[in-house]
């Protein structure tokens, strides 16, 4: 079998990159082994325009706004769903510190925040002591729809392969590459691009790469009286999934043994919404996932400097879904007409370490 493109993994990066070479009219096949507990099938999808307790904006996000949102809504009327919603954050504070920190960037990030009149309006389902401001625009992508309905088209059109992606079956020559899987089927390309997540990390030929893997867990559930208008926070994050679901969570573990839900999350969890939560609710799944993210909080995107044919688009953490359009359709775009990539993401910046 023979193709121009071999993606690995059909996560939110594998799907967008897949996405744009079809556009571009590219050959192309991704290899995915739909591993349940992947990063981009756990989370929950949130694009929000700040961050940190200093609440300062999210990197390069005015750009990446104005790529995703109608990025996702073509891509949506494409598979037939609602791929993106805006869904905006209730920022209840847990502090008088962290009310007086959001109070004092109000003029700074009008763009952004916001102080409703009305503070009682919630009064009903949480408890909250220091008053709350409002995040704007947030934005939900629809994970759960739209990597399977991405999926089920790609195995409609043959340009599919299920199986766990082996490097061992891999042979790079200077302008293919050809990779076996171990059975009968073998695949010939001119490129390779990883988009596989943690797996990268152990990649030998991106191993060198400053990857910071770090294991977040949430729960899901069920709260029939709180309405699903907003996402919630509060320490943690409230996201309404519909049916009366919400996702909450997620911590940041940079030391772990395994990627399984804890017993020590789930506790923990249980209590702080108890003591945050005035309504009932039914916790219906705890759920777990590796991080593919680095120590620079920018994504790895482009060629290896020594070993042409073989890409990346990675490292991404948490903002996979607000990253994954944008240096995707960049990644596409440098395939096809050769335009180059944002220096900040290009991994050329990691060439001294990755050629050694």
């Amino acid at each position: 079998m023979q193709t121009e493109i071999l993606i690995v993994g059909q996560g939110i990066t594998g799907t967008w990159l897949s996405y744009y070479l079809e556009k571009a009219n590219k050959s192309f096949l991704v290899v995915d082994n739909n591993q349940p507990n992947a990063s981009s099938r756990v989370a929950a999808g949130l694009i929000n325009p700040v961050t940190g307790r200093r609440i300062v904006k999210t990197w390069m996000i005015d750009e990446l706004l104005a790529h995703l949102v109608p990025a996702y809504e073509e891509l949506g009327k494409e598979l037939g769903i609602t791929a993106i919603t805006q869904k905006n954050i209730i920022d209840f504070h847990p502090t008088p510190q962290m009310k007086i920190a959001f109070d004092a960037r109000l003029k700074d990030r009008a763009d952004f925040l916001s102080k409703p009149e009305e503070q009682e309006q919630f009064r009903q389902q949480f408890n909250y002591e220091f008053d709350y401001g409002e995040i704007s625009p947030c934005y939900l992508v629809n994970l759960k729809e739209i990597i399977p309905a991405w999926r089920k088209k790609l195995l409609a059109k043959n340009l599919l392969v299920e199986k766990n992606f082996s490097p061992a079956g891999l042979v790079i020559r200077e302008n293919s590459v050809r990779w076996s899987d171990g059975d009968r089927q073998t695949i010939e390309a001119r490129k390779i691009i990883f988009c596989d997540g943690i797996t990268s990390a152990n990649n030998p030929f991106f191993k060198n790469l400053p990857f910071a893997l770090n294991k977040g867990e949430a729960l899901i559930i069920e709260a029939e009286e709180i309405p699903s208008t907003h996402i919630y926070k509060k320490t943690m994050g409230l996201v309404p999934l519909g049916e009366n679901l919400f996702w909450t969570g997620s911590n940041y573990e940079w030391e772990f043994v395994d990627d399984k839900p804890s017993e020590i999350f789930r506790k923990q969890t249980d209590l702080l919404l108890k003591n945050w939560l005035k309504v009932p609710f039914k916790i219906v799944e705890h759920v777990a996932a590796i991080r593919p993210a680095n120590l620079e909080r920018r994504p790895f995107v482009g060629f290896h400097p020594i070993h042409k044919n073989i890409g990346i688009l990675n490292g991404m953490g948490t903002k996979g879904c607000s990253l994954a359009p944008y240096f995707a359709k960049q990644l596409a775009e440098q395939i096809t007409d050769s335009k180059p990539l944002l220096a900040e993401a290009d991994i050329q910046r990691f060439s001294g370490i990755l050629s050694r």
